[in-house]
């Protein structure tokens, strides 16, 4: 019987898994799980050279290190000892503190009795961050940031990149994405074989899970704490077995309380990364999806907008009709520094008040430099004269803008927001809850969409720009008294399509 379960345990991770359980964690039970055997198939793919780049988004305390990180590699040297394993964190206390199980799990007598002909660690190198074997293989844990200088690995490893109470930073996120593209991508023995696998939680829509999403040359196997549909189809061919919204993914550990209490405690956007591999809640963060309104042209007899409401039901939003007249227009622009990919996006708005309401009539938005941005407000306001002031930020190219424009078109002026970007949009969200806040209809202006998804990103989103934009304009209406004069509606068609 021993035999065979060594034979089993030599072919199949999942039977290595099972076995070896006891071994590394004695004092807790094994629960199986449908998702362990989806980690396992991919990692087994990623060992037949079949996945050579593997990202797993895994809910915190599924199992996810110890697959990867400890049972994996030690299977992988039963029949490839010679293998070279790189692992990093984004603490060197977490790739060491595996490293040590990895360690304990092949020295054991269990795994000794089974496959200790197969190999034998060194005496001269076997340290807590690294150890080799005799068959010239080695697993060596560094951190995000540490040096690897030197070393190379057949398979190359990154399991939590980031600090998720660092993630919002912008400059130690992409510092994480830089190293990733520029030091460890780069650490691969054979190009032709090496396998890179990367298993996180989400934080941000820019942390390294999206920025590898954006290559597109990932496998991506996504695994949400409860089901959300669609389905999406892996590379060899699995596929969430759930079919209803809200399926657990691991209901022997994680349960209806547990889950529940897990997202109490996170909070709305820390659930909705590490727990639904998504950096915003479904519904949107401080500016949700299903407050939005709609308008439309006097007869244009456009149909309702669908949306979704947070307990899954669909709803049909009418737009309404605008009438001819305004009591104030005005333009709102956030500013870039340059037009390079990597920029920040140049927006301007055109916004209406009319009452108690406030109606986005027009966008353009664009990487532009300084020159096409004066350009873009020479045009947006010829197409909308009666926006008599125009608001821009005072920051990037927005005091060269002003500078350049004061003089020729009337009513420029910076403005220089005061408060953070979360706080200015807290101050503008119970105007959009209430209803007060309408969007083109999205059959006329396509770019309504994006939009909106950016607002429900927000602030873990990877633009801010039309956000910015917004909010600049509403509190505009939030502190400065209101002029009673009536302004004629402009021609919807001029409505920019981008």
């Amino acid at each position: 019987m021993e035999a065979i379960d060594r034979e089993l345990a030599t072919r199949r991770l999942s039977e290595f898994v099972r076995q070896a359980w006891a071994v590394v964690e004695p004092a807790t039970p094994f629960f199986p799980g449908w998702h362990i055997d989806a980690v396992v198939e991919h990692l087994e793919a990623v060992t037949a050279g079949q996945i050579r780049n593997l990202l797993l988004n895994v809910p915190p305390r599924h199992m996810k290190s110890l697959l990867v990180a400890v049972f994996w590699p030690c299977w992988e040297w039963i029949r490839w000892p010679e293998r070279r394993w790189l692992f990093t964190s984004y603490g060197a206390q977490l790739s060491i503190r595996d490293s040590v199980k990895c360690r304990r799990l092949i020295e054991s007598p269990w795994y000794q009795a089974r496959w200790g002909d197969r190999f034998a660690l060194t005496s001269d190198q076997n340290t807590k961050g690294r150890f080799d074997n005799d068959r010239s293989g080695y697993r060596l844990a560094t951190s995000v940031g540490g040096a690897v200088t030197g070393e190379g690995g057949d398979r190359i490893v990154c399991d939590d990149p980031h600090n998720v109470q660092e993630a919002e930073s912008d400059a130690i996120r992409k510092a994480t994405t830089d190293w990733w593209d520029v030091v460890m991508s780069t650490r691969v023995n054979n190009p032709k074989t090496t396998a890179k696998v990367v298993v996180m939680q989400r934080c941000h829509e820019q942390d390294l899970s999206g920025h590898l999403l954006e290559q597109g040359s990932w496998d991506y196997l996504c695994l949400r704490a409860e089901y959300e549909s669609p389905r999406r189809t892996t590379s060899i061919g699995w596929a969430d077995p759930r079919k209803q919204p809200g399926e657990l993914l691991w209901p022997q550990r994680f349960g209806r309380k547990e889950v529940d209490d897990l997202k109490r405690s996170l909070g709305s956007y820390a659930a909705a990364g590490q727990l639904q591999q998504r950096p915003s809640p479904a519904e949107g963060g401080i500016l949700k999806r299903h407050w939005w309104r709609f308008w439309q042209p006097r007869g244009a007899n456009l149909p309702p907008v669908v949306v979704r409401f947070p307990d899954g039901s669909l709803h049909q939003i009418a737009a309404v009709e605008l009438p001819a007249s305004m009591n104030e227009q005005i333009q709102s622009w956030d500013c870039a520094f340059k037009d390079l990919e990597t920029s920040d996006f140049v927006v301007g708005q055109v916004w209406a008040r009319l009452g108690a309401d406030r109606i986005l009539l027009d966008q353009v938005r664009a990487r532009m430099d300084c020159p096409a941005t004066v350009k873009a407000v020479g045009e947006l306001s010829s197409n909308w004269p009666y926006t008599f002031a125009k608001l821009i930020e005072d920051k990037a190219n927005g005091p060269a803008v002003v500078q350049m424009l004061q003089h020729q078109i009337a009513g420029i002026m910076a403005v220089n927001p005061e408060g953070g970007k979360v706080a200015r949009a807290a101050a503008v969200s119970p105007w959009i809850e209430a209803g007060n806040v309408y969007l083109p209809h999205p059959h006329m202006a396509p770019w309504v969409t994006g939009f909106i998804e950016e607002c429900a990103a927000f602030p873990n989103g990877a633009n801010d720009d039309q956000v910015d934009a917004a909010t600049q304009a509403l509190l505009r209406w939030a502190f400065t008294p209101h002029r009673k004069t009536i302004l004629v509606y402009y021609d919807p068609v001029k409505i920019s399509p981008i």
